[in-house]
């Protein structure tokens, strides 16, 4: 008999194809999820990886393995100072164009904010003629969302003094007046992270990851290098082949490109401890390519995508986990954190 033919899936996946460039470096939030707590709340909150240490907690996910034993969990650091709420907006829907602006009102940024280093053409607003005249149209209102700044001055680890600015839904309620309430009492006013969560839950983190340029498809595909010393003219790294005539050319075929700086969402990244005494969390000599952490944070289990002083999004959980389906926030019982320097040999 013949030899069989070996079986060779194939390497990556193609869900996330074409792997471009994102076009934004703090990226946009597509779907909210449908959060009911009785009282209104931001759905998101923007922050800024620190890096990562360890910890050890007592596991307390029902169901699990090694429920009530201590754990090891590496853990991500991301520091989150207050975000400054620039403005409100109200969206309208239509069948024929989804949804629409309606209006949105515009708070005086202070000047400590900087935000012409991210708008240029903000000029002057009149808050309370704005905000009157969006209560007229608040009938027609099937979302009310807010815009806010982020202030990367207060942080301990970055240099830069232009925030970044993100669109934020409110939800927790079905009341377009109540949300409407929320968000006119915001605007001019800042958000601390621990109004948006609460220690135990589960967030879902957005971020642009490593950028690692333009690479081959042995790296980019996984594809397999033919052997170094014979039986090829055209070197071991030379690709899959052709991908045939222009007209109906095989993109699934492994080529070479863009590899990393990619939009990517993780789900249900525990959140594991809220804090503001920045020294409680920072390592030996500070984190590896930031320092130290001088505002507010939050400790999430597990790594995120994006190098160190990336911005990223914390989002409610759009497909929240069984266990906290059915039994809420647990707050986890953290016995040790590691303060170890992070700097190597």
């Amino acid at each position: 008999m013949g030899a069989r033919k070996k079986h060779a899936p194939k390497r990556g996946s193609l869900g996330f194809s074409p792997r471009k460039r994102a076009s934004r470096l703090v990226p946009r939030v597509r779907s909210w999820p449908q959060v009911t707590l009785g009282r209104p709340l931001p759905l998101a909150f923007l922050g800024y990886k620190v890096g990562m240490t360890h910890v050890y907690i007592i596991d307390d996910i029902p169901g699990s393995p090694t429920a009530g034993k201590e754990v090891f969990v590496p853990v991500t650091v991301v520091e989150t100072p207050p975000l400054y709420v620039l403005a409100v907006r109200l969206y309208g829907y239509d069948p024929n164009r989804g949804l629409y602006t309606i209006g949105e009102a515009w708070a005086q940024p202070p000047p400590e904010l900087e935000l012409h280093r991210k708008i240029s053409t903000l000029g002057s607003h009149n808050l309370e003629s704005e905000l009157e005249e969006l209560e007229k149209h608040l009938a027609k209102a099937v979302d009310v969302r807010i815009i806010v700044a982020s202030q990367p001055k207060l942080t301990g680890g970055l240099s830069k003094k232009k925030p970044d600015v993100l669109e934020v839904k409110i939800g927790g309620v079905n009341d377009i007046k109540m949300l409407y309430t929320y968000a006119r009492e915001k605007v001019g006013k800042t958000i601390a992270v621990d109004e948006v969560f609460q220690v135990g839950q589960p967030v879902d983190v957005i971020a642009v990851t490593k950028g690692k340029g333009f690479q081959g498809v042995v790296k980019r595909w996984g594809v397999k290098e033919l052997p170094r010393w014979h039986k090829h003219r055209k070197g071991s790294r030379s690709g899959p082949g052709a991908r045939g005539s222009t007209a109906g050319s095989w993109w699934e075929i492994p080529q070479p490109g863009q590899m990393g700086f990619h939009r990517r969402t993780e789900y249900n990244k525990r959140l594991l401890m809220i804090g503001s005494d920045g020294l409680l969390i920072t390592p030996a000599g500070g984190f590896l390519h930031y320092g130290v952490v001088r505002s507010q944070y939050v400790v999430l289990a597990g790594s995120i995508p994006g190098p160190a002083k990336r911005p990223v999004v914390l989002r409610w959980p759009i497909r929240p986990p069984s266990w906290y389906l059915t039994h809420g926030a647990l707050k986890p019982k953290i016995v040790y954190v590691s303060l170890e320097s992070k700097q190597g040999n």
